[in-house]
């Protein structure tokens, strides 16, 4: 995970893949030496769990990235009635280390994804039925906000289960 400060003076790219890899380590951070019982302990009105915020985290990282913008023939993320619920909720033959081994392996295939592409201005191969066709920046940006929000989420979770708080 970069430090902050090394990407203050990066190009935009650079800048923009430097601040998503900084949240991602941080929503990882966040589960580390959590037992099973309080990674999946659902602390909030609408079901979340640690475990759960990595679990959606790596099926958005699979839509926008493999689906959306590289246009792989892949399954799509599961959805119950239009609702993202689903992607949150962590099965009773899930852990940490599969839920983090499937996020580890998605952000991977993102950074490859992203890697790969000529320009920011590139678009993707599929349209999101809100957005449409959205460049590579839009989506580094959008990755950046969900990252950065969930990890505020995992912020105060983590703080109710034992206290613990810090950025990285």
């Amino acid at each position: 995970m970069p430090e902050p400060n090394s990407i203050a003076q990066a190009n935009e790219r650079d800048a923009l893949n430097g601040f998503l890899d900084v949240y991602r380590g941080v929503v990882e951070r966040k589960v580390t030496g959590l037992s099973r019982a309080d990674a999946v302990k659902e602390l909030t009105p609408t079901g979340l769990s640690p475990l759960g915020v990595i679990k959606h985290l790596g099926w958005v990282e699979y839509y926008w990235f493999r689906h959306c913008f590289a246009g792989e023939e892949v399954d799509a993320p599961p959805r119950e009635g239009g609702d993202n619920a689903v992607q949150f909720r962590v099965g009773p033959d899930e852990n940490a280390i599969s839920v983090l081994d499937f996020y580890r392996s998605e952000c991977r295939h993102s950074r490859e994804v992203a890697s790969m592409a000529r320009s920011l201005d590139e678009l993707s191969t599929r349209e999101n039925p809100y957005f449409g066709r959205v460049n590579l920046r839009w989506i580094l940006i959008h990755m950046v906000e969900e990252t950065a929000r969930h990890a505020g989420h995992l912020d105060i979770i983590r703080e109710m289960i034992d206290g613990d708080t810090g950025y990285l």
